[in-house]
Order: structure tokens, then C-alpha cells, then sequence
């Protein structure tokens, strides 16, 4: 049986899988310029306001879907940011942005102060929406036969 290293498999994902790390995903570098720059953030936390790099959480590139937390800490207080996102085209998008203050204070939804600031919104389901055009199947071939045993269904 062959054995393969740390060093081995670390390799294999960064220069074969594209890997990189959580703190470095699109979601986590737009929710750190929000948190920066958001006035309520800095009342809720006092100024200055520091985010740290290290990432809890999962992107999922294949499914289009991440959830990640960061530690974030003011002059008075600390807290958590949680940043949820969907890749749509090829584009993550923030669903979520809220900072959750240590010791069960009020969450603060920061989604549509990063909205205002930079006026990209993901797009977001319109159940008024006309449904794309549909598509006639085709009609099935004419030369399947499908063989039923004897007998009534079940045994």
C-alpha cells in the first residue's frame, strides 16, 4: 500500500485542484470591505474595527453555495460576521451579511447596507416572473417493446 505524504496531498490540491484558502474567497474579501467601511459596524463595535483572516465555514465551487465566519473585533466589543453567498454565471453573490455581537446581542443585517454601497444585488427569486420558454419532448421511439411478467403487480 502506498503511502502519501501531507506535503504529497497539499500539492496535489494546490496545483492540481486550484485550492485556496477560505480567507481568500470572494465572499469573505467583499463581506471584510463592508464590515470596514459600515458605519453601524463601528458604533456597534467601536472604532477601530479589525476583521481576522482566519475563515471557518465551506465553498462548495461545484454546487455554487458557501457559508463562512470570521472573527471580527472593535475597541468595546467583539463579535462574528457570517457572510452566505451563491455562485450564479460563474459570479458569487452575498445572500447573507450579518454581524452577530459576542454575548447574544442583537444581530446587525449588513446584506442591504452592501447593496447600497455597491449596487450589486444577487439575483433573487421572482415568483412573478414569466417561466422560460418549454421544450416538446420528443415523442418516444417506436420500436421499444416493454415486457410485463404474468400476473397482477406485486408478486
Amino acid at each position: 500500500m502506498r503511502r502519501f505524504t501531507l506535503a504529497t496531498v497539499c500539492c496535489v490540491l494546490v496545483f492540481g485542484g486550484g485550492c485556496r484558502p477560505l480567507s481568500q474567497h470572494p465572499l469573505v474579501a467583499e463581506a471584510v470591505d463592508e464590515v470596514m467601511q459600515n458605519e453601524r459596524v463601528a458604533a456597534t463595535l467601536g472604532a477601530p474595527v479589525t476583521c481576522s483572516k482566519a475563515v471557518r465555514g465551506t465553498a462548495n465551487e461545484t454546487d455554487g453555495i458557501a457559508s463562512l465566519q470570521f472573527d471580527v473585533a472593535g475597541a468595546n466589543a467583539k463579535g462574528v460576521v457570517a457572510v452566505e453567498g451563491k455562485k450564479t454565471r460563474g459570479q458569487w453573490g452575498v445572500t447573507l451579511l450579518e454581524l452577530r455581537p459576542e454575548g447574544g446581542g442583537e444581530h446587525l443585517h449588513l446584506s442591504q447596507d452592501l447593496v447600497a454601497r455597491t449596487g450589486t444585488d444577487t439575483p433573487t427569486f421572482d415568483p412573478t416572473a414569466k417561466p422560460a420558454a418549454a421544450s416538446t419532448p420528443a415523442p418516444p421511439p417506436d420500436d421499444i417493446e416493454i415486457a410485463l411478467p404474468p400476473g397482477p403487480p406485486g408478486q
